[in-house]
């Protein structure tokens, strides 16, 4: 069962709702975050990339940017950018992109679900950023940005959502982007009971972006536990803030891969032993058709390259995912990346930046370009059921949720 509770979210007045929502913290650097947030004060970013807002000298010392961070959110709570409800609730999250449009549901997720493996994951964290993020929400208070699950279709979960969404939105508008952002709050009895109840029949709930935010939130929950003497189990830091997206709503868009050389070898010779381990042809179409082949940009042309049956083990949940096969075939043996999460030879590519972003960068520093097939929610579903973990930079969900919509205090 999923153990799904209200809560009493801290949310932009409706005037300024657009100028406050921000990009997640993770998906911008501080350079572009500066930019975007110059000339907007009240954009969320300086909640959650305060280092915008310091000194150079000040930007590599993290307590000061924790400092600043709560600060800023302080501000932002006393001057009525932000208000708490007076009542405990949900809040359905739409999310519009071109002709997608993705319904959620923003709740408190518990903390002990996730320990006990109720919530499951799919990726491995890293011990800095958990620390990162530990520290920036045990000193704020707040879940000051939602994780994103997910979980099977569910029909009456479906149905509330359908009747609720009937009325006009709490808040609604389109971002520079050009992402929709709504908001509906669900305040009432008998509709948070239904909610509640709906939930409490689905097996388990799926962490698809945001682990290293569930990760942390597993650890400021520890913290503020250990130093409450009269801890019961009920305080609202046993749950942190997720939305909830039924797995056939979602959508997900290719991670890509670009490697700064050719591992000392020349475009022949590397294309020859690319040639002896997949099929390959010439094409004016970047993206692969589907699973198990890829788009090749080398030397201002493109390639389908696809993998032949029996040089991967394909019932194998992971070995036999589209980064897993490239992996093993051809980025390691051939080109020398080990360990994608440490080679500083390989970065990747968010589908949302487009191929074209794949052609500048082996134009400007990269020499060749991998375009990948989205992952499929399914395919997610089953590494977590496998109690398996994801290749590295697998999975690139959009739309995004915008971080300061919904805030959910870890006090009251």
């Amino acid at each position: 069962m999923a153990d799904i509770r209200p809560f009493r979210a801290f949310r932009p007045r409706t005037e300024v709702a657009a100028r406050v929502a921000s990009p997640p913290y993770d998906v911008l650097n501080s350079d572009e975050a500066r930019i975007m947030a110059g000339e907007e004060p009240l954009s969320f970013l300086h909640v959650v990339k305060a280092e915008i807002d310091l000194p150079e000298p000040d930007t590599n010392d993290p307590e000061k940017i924790y400092a600043c961070s709560a600060a800023n959110l302080n501000d932002m709570i006393s001057d009525n950018v932000l208000v708490q409800d007076d009542q405990a609730a949900f809040y359905i999250y739409r999310l519009t992109m071109g002709d997608h449009t993705q319904f959620g549901l923003a709740v408190g997720c518990s903390v002990d679900e996730y320990v006990t493996g109720a919530i499951k994951k799919h990726e491995f964290t890293r011990r800095d950023k958990e620390d990162d993020r530990a520290r920036h929400m045990e000193l704020l208070g707040v879940n000051a940005g939602p994780v994103l699950f997910t979980y099977r279709p569910e029909s009456t979960v479906r149905n509330i959502i359908e009747r609720l969404t009937q009325n006009a939105p709490d808040v609604d508008f389109t971002a520079d982007d050009e992402i929709g952002h709504a908001v509906w709050v669900v305040n009432g009895a008998d509709d948070i009971a239904a909610i509640q109840k709906a939930f409490a029949g689905i097996e388990a709930l799926y962490v698809a972006d945001g682990h290293h935010r569930t990760a942390s939130a597993h650890r400021v929950r520890d913290i503020y536990r250990d130093r409450n003497e009269n801890h019961t189990g009920d305080e609202a830091y046993n749950h942190f803030l997720a939305v909830l997206f039924s797995e056939d709503e979602l959508q997900l868009m290719g991670y890509h891969r670009v490697v700064q050389d050719l591992n000392g070898l020349s475009s022949e010779d590397y294309l020859a032993k690319v040639k002896d381990l997949f099929d390959v042809t010439e094409t004016d179409q970047p993206g692969p058709d589907g699973h198990r082949q890829w788009g090749m940009f080398l030397d201002g042309q493109w390639y389908n390259l696809k993998a032949r049956p029996g040089t991967f083990p394909a019932d194998d949940p992971v070995r036999g995912l589209d980064a897993a096969i490239l992996q093993e075939l051809l980025l390691e043996p051939v080109l020398g990346i080990g360990d994608p999460r440490k080679d500083s030879r390989i970065d990747f590519i968010g589908g949302s930046r487009g191929f074209g972003e794949l052609e500048r960068r082996c134009n400007e520093d990269m020499a060749v370009a991998f375009a990948f097939a989205p992952a499929s929610v399914s395919q997610i579903m089953a590494v977590a059921d496998a109690d398996a973990v994801m290749p590295p930079k697998s999975t690139w969900f959009e739309p995004k949720l915008r971080s300061g919509l919904l805030v959910r205090s870890l006090k009251n």
